[in-house]
């Protein structure tokens, strides 16, 4: 049973030199979403600290340019960690060696991505099988770079091998600065709900003297609260909830500073941000590009839940190919549905 953390007087969290302040909220790496468009406005609104999109160490080491591009981080979205997913010792210790030249703030190494192209070959959550090669990657990584190195993973490979509590004293007896756990096992994918009570019982283990990142279902402020103050958590991630809402860390923070609901953000203001999301996402690729990576994004916006009969909308939305048609879409949505 964790016990309740909400009388002790929070403390600043550190990763190694790196100062987050109290109660951190960290945005979630994201394949296809945490891009630098996407990563300053998560930081402009409040996101303590921002990851990069996963990186594959076999296509860096191979030099392939959209991973490379990967690589790309901008001063003003610091700290800001990269991370990388792979298969063995020495890829990984050259792709980390490579990351390093790009100057991130941390070094983070994906054991917990559960999709079938990255865990079934091995990588990725697939670490979760093999944890003497899991250890082993890491303390060789921690060894080979100067930048603290952090750890991603879920609380096992599945039901029967909830192994996280045992797994978590492994990692930081390798070197890393931070963990962050999944609630989830690699089983579970993204289904079900994320439990947290083995998160609080690794933050209570005596044993562990490393920031322990709590991930998985932080889809409201209540909730981020919740688990700082019943699992004792050092910083919370948060990852799907940001979809279409990268406010969630406006009003995360607003409601862990006061203890209040931020109001005055109306469903206007969401609806100029999703359009400024949009410019950002094209000027940073280009027209066609920026708008298949953000459509989704933008489709998936709890700013529409409730309407009516938007199925069809939605579909719309997702099949826009243009900015203008894009912007037509969310002007139809403004004056027909949330409109004061």
């Amino acid at each position: 049973m964790s016990p309740d953390y909400q009388d002790l007087s929070p403390k600043d969290m550190k990763i190694a030199d790196i100062d987050l302040g109290t109660r951190p909220i960290l945005l979630a790496p994201m394949e296809d979403v945490t891009d630098p468009a996407f990563r300053l406005m998560c930081k402009r609104f409040g996101a303590d600290m921002v990851y990069t999109e996963f990186v594959s160490a076999d296509a860096l080491i191979r030099a392939v340019s959209k991973t490379e591009q990967k690589l790309a981080i901008a001063d003003e979205e610091r700290p800001v960690a990269i991370q990388i997913y792979g298969r063995d010792v020495p890829t990984m210790v050259e792709a980390a060696r490579i990351v390093e030249q790009a100057r991130p703030d941390v070094l983070d190494l994906n054991f917990g991505c559960p999709v079938k192209r990255v865990a079934g070959k091995g990588a990725g959550a697939g670490m979760l099988r093999d944890i003497p090669k899991m250890l082993e990657i890491t303390r060789a990584v921690v060894d080979a770079v100067k930048i603290p190195v952090t750890v991603k993973t879920r609380l096992g490979w599945d039901a029967d091998h909830k192994i996280i509590v045992t797994l978590a004293e492994q990692l930081q007896d390798c070197g890393i600065a931070a963990l962050t756990i999944h609630g989830r096992t690699r089983a579970q994918m993204y289904t079900g709900e994320a439990d947290w009570t083995l998160i609080g019982e690794v933050k209570n283990n005596p044993r562990m003297h490393i920031p322990i990142i709590g991930n998985g279902d932080v889809t409201t402020p209540q909730r981020a609260k919740e688990c700082f103050d019943r699992y004792g958590v050092d910083a919370v991630m948060i990852g799907r909830a940001s979809f279409g809402r990268p406010w969630i860390f406006k009003e995360v923070r607003h409601y862990l500073d006061t203890g209040e609901e931020l109001t005055g953000l109306t469903p206007q203001w969401k609806l100029n941000v999703l359009r400024q999301e949009v410019a950002d996402s094209i000027n940073l690729l280009d027209e066609r590009r920026g708008i298949l990576h953000v459509r989704r994004h933008l489709a998936a916006s709890p700013l529409f839940k409730g309407i009516p009969n938007f199925r069809e909308t939605r579909i719309a939305m997702l099949r826009a190919e243009t900015q203008e048609e894009l912007f037509r879409i969310l002007d139809e949505i403004e004056q027909k549905y949330l409109s004061e």
